[in-house]
């Protein structure tokens, strides 16, 4: 049995549909920002390794998440509107992050036209998300 990578990407199935190399760059991303990380010491403690989860979202789906965070918070979990476009929402208890990013309608329309800018944006993007979580748990960025 394998044991989970503490990073996951997830990408909104409306975006996939979209962006057809959009889930095999999130794959090498996953990978590289698993590798980033720990070399960075997140997991130095594997007692308590924290686990993170980026969904990558529409706009709408991303929408839906905001208007359910009184729920989550109901829920005990901790809530972080990190801008106007990225979400997050921490299980302390179970070690666990969800974050929801959004690619907004701005965003998709610019990688529509410019197809090869896909990659080195979600990287800087998804990047910036781990590092504001970093900043948030006390971690090196990366």
């Amino acid at each position: 049995m394998t044991e989970p990578l503490p990073i996951t990407i997830t990408v909104h199935s409306e975006l996939a549909e979209q962006f057809v190399k959009i889930n095999s760059v999130c794959n090498k991303l996953e990978a590289q920002f698993n590798f980033h990380t720990l070399t960075a010491n997140w997991y130095g403690d594997e007692e308590n390794i924290l686990l993170i989860n980026l969904a990558v979202e529409t706009p709408e789906s991303f929408a839906h998440f905001q208007a359910d965070s009184d729920n989550f918070l109901a829920s005990g979990l901790e809530v972080e509107q990190f801008s106007d476009d990225v979400m997050s929402c921490v299980n302390s208890i179970e070690q666990q992050i969800n974050c929801y990013i959004a690619i907004t309608n701005t965003e998709q329309a610019l990688l529509a036209q410019q197809p090869k800018l896909l990659a080195g944006y979600m990287q800087a993007k998804l990047r910036k998300v781990l590092n504001l979580i970093a900043e948030q748990q006390s971690l090196t960025s990366i």
